[in-house]
């Protein structure tokens, strides 16, 4: 199968992000009549992967990732390049990019191949983006590695302190395995940053030197920001060694990878590390006293500022930079802090829960729902579930929140609770000092998040009901007429329809509404059914098509139905020529009908049989019959 657009989403922990922009672009181009098919590049790896003939069937590629997901597949396609978060607030507009043919191409001319040591940029973006983009690669790569190891660790220290030490009388032979191990695992977290960030920028050369980088940086000690500075470092170096060797004849290019990017690029990018080691270690070890400091002489102000960055954009760039920060301490030993970031990060979701529950008649049915499920999600520490109520109101909804996030990271670093595991939320609490405080802190912010979101939204209601009041005569109107033979009639359903284009089938419908009292303006609604399907085609498969327009001109909602005596071009999904068309026209304003009847009749066209009696049918009372047992069942 083909599709219009394609896309990939992924965020840096590949939880929730990554799906929830999958889900608003689906929903988008669905409502468009548009077909798109996502990649998903979460914690479980590739997911859906987009295949060279789907790539080069579409329209152009829409990509709202935090991470790298391999541009260069989309050389010469039309490509929108943007923040994961994009993609869930905004995803109209980048369809509209790909649909009006304003995204750019993406490099231009170039062969479909991705020279891993080419000096040409990744993307067209700004230097912060592309940093930022590469920086996140690295910490979705490391975080599986921190959390396995942080647990591995957290559980031997239930059987004690000491329990790993074989001086200690705490001493257990199997608490001593799982801490060696989950020790060895957060060794890797250095190295694996540092490999990734590179292999965002120069791909697998950059790899490869980025492992090694990485290792000279962890045992100099330079902890995560040397890491930071060697993937970085590595890539740029390994794009450079790309652009002197781009001379050198394509036979050796064999050699170029085996041979030359590894051997110069770990004798420049190496002996840079080690240089550079001494003071990077002592820029880290600084930070990290300066933090553990701050947690003991003013636990107030550190919990205001990691309640703060938590809630700012909930698994976005600030949130990520407090959390990677944890990570880090818990390397080093230091639990108490991450105990903070963790309660702040779980408490937005829980939060709007809370909120619902405290204003559930303000909030929608579904919007109830997805506060239920967000009990669910913060209690597993997964942020992003509030990200669609602040998306609403943000400039009311995120300051709610950074308190509620503040309150609770205050209150666990002032009842010096410690939390040994970088995520899991309440799934962790045997192995976290001080659970019941640390659920009562968490509790305590979430509440008072909750009410104020709560009071919020009842104002909201209160204020959109008063206004509302006066059109509730008029309401009536734009909700869909769910009685078939209100919008169908056997005068509007044609058999043997003759048209040689998609164009005058158009002519000939807007004619029949015209008869009908439907409409009072024919031009504009041919007009508006050649627009649409110019988003769009509305061909269908298996020889059917459903144009729809909602123009001023339209007096009433009506479905118009014509079989035609001859195949008709209509660049359907499957090529072939149409031969029957349900035509949708709905007054302007009323785009719920819209909607309504263009859901309602494509479920009713999912079913094999349904098809078949449509194009078998030879009366038009045949048709009307079937559209109202089908459409009213």
């Amino acid at each position: 199968m083909t599709y219009r657009i394609i896309a990939a989403t992924g965020c840096p922990t590949g939880i929730a992000h990554t799906f929830m922009a999958k889900e608003a672009l689906e929903e988008a181009a669905r409502k468009r009549g548009i077909s798109i098919k996502v990649e998903t590049h979460g914690q479980d790896g590739v997911q859906g992967a987009l295949t060279q003939a789907e790539i080069d069937a579409a329209d152009g590629v829409i990509i709202a990732a935090d991470k790298d997901v391999n541009r260069d597949r989309f050389i010469g396609k039309r490509v929108v390049n943007v923040a994961v978060s994009k993609g869930i607030k905004e995803p109209d507009k980048l369809i509209d990019a790909i649909v009006n043919q304003t995204a750019p191409i993406y490099k231009d001319g170039q062969p479909h191949t991705a020279s891993a040591g080419s000096s040409e940029p990744q993307q067209k973006d700004s230097i912060l983006r592309s940093i930022y983009v590469s920086l996140m690669n690295g910490v979705s790569h490391m975080l599986p590695i921190v959390v396995a190891g942080g647990v591995m660790i957290a559980i031997s220290l239930m059987f004690g302190i000491h329990s790993a030490d074989p001086e200690s009388s705490q001493y257990n032979e199997f608490a001593y395995y799982m801490n060696t191990i989950g020790g060895i695992a957060m060794n890797l977290m250095v190295p694996v940053l540092c490999a990734y960030i590179a292999e965002s920028i120069a791909k697998r050369p950059g790899l490869i030197i980025g492992f090694i980088v990485g290792m000279i940086a962890f045992t100099n000690g330079t902890g995560f920001l040397g890491g930071i500075i060697g993937g970085f470092m590595t890539g740029y170096i390994i794009l450079g060694l790309g652009y002197l060797f781009k001379a050198l004849p394509k036979q050796l290019d064999g050699l170029k990878s085996i041979f030359l990017f590894p051997v110069f690029g770990i004798f420049i990018a190496g002996f840079a590390m080690w240089f550079i080691s001494a003071p990077m270690g002592w820029i880290n070890q600084a930070m990290m006293d300066f933090l553990a400091s701050f947690q003991d002489s003013n636990p107030i102000v550190l919990g205001l500022v990691v309640g703060i960055m938590c809630a700012f954009d909930m698994g976005g760039p600030v949130n990520k930079a407090a959390y990677v920060t944890g990570t880090a301490l818990l390397s080093d030993g230091n639990f108490f802090f991450m105990a903070g970031v963790s309660a702040a990060c779980i408490v937005p979701p829980i939060a709007t829960g809370f909120a619902t529950l405290f204003a559930g008649k303000a909030y929608s049915t579904s919007e109830r729902s997805a506060g239920l499920v967000n009990f669910l999600l913060g209690s597993t520490h997964i942020t992003e579930g509030a990200i669609p109520f602040a998306a609403k109101k943000p400039l009311k909804v995120i300051p709610f929140l950074m308190i509620g996030s503040s309150i609770a990271a205050i209150l666990t670093y002032l009842f010096k609770v410690q939390v040994p595991a970088p995520h899991g939320g309440f799934i962790v609490l045997p192995i976290v000092t001080h659970p019941f405080l640390w659920v009562l802190a968490i509790l305590a912010g979430a509440v008072v998040s909750g009410f104020l979101i709560g009071m919020d939204q009842k104002r909201t209601a209160a204020k959109s009901n008063t206004e509302q009041a006066p059109l509730a005569e008029t309401a009536a109107v734009t909700e869909p007429v769910h009685d078939v033979s209100q919008i169908m009639s056997v005068d509007t359903i044609k058999i043997d329809v003759k048209a040689a284009t998609q164009t005058e089938v158009f002519q000939q419908i807007a004619a029949t509404a015209k008869q009908h009292g439907i409409i009072t303006d024919q031009a504009a609604i041919v007009d508006g059914f050649i627009q649409r399907e110019k988003e769009s085609t509305t061909g269908m498969e298996q020889g059917i098509a459903i144009p729809h327009t909602e123009r001023n001109e339209v007096q009433k909602p009506a479905i118009i139905i014509f079989k035609l005596a001859d195949g008709v071009e209509w660049k359907a999904l499957d090529g072939q020529p149409i031969k029957v068309v349900i035509a949708m026209l709905i007054p302007k304003g009323t785009a719920s009908n819209h909607l309504y009847y263009l859901s309602e009749v494509s479920k009713m066209l999912v079913h094999q049989e349904t098809i078949d009696q449509l194009h078998h049918a030879m009366k038009p009372e045949d048709i009307l019959t079937l559209f109202s047992t089908k459409l009213t069942a």
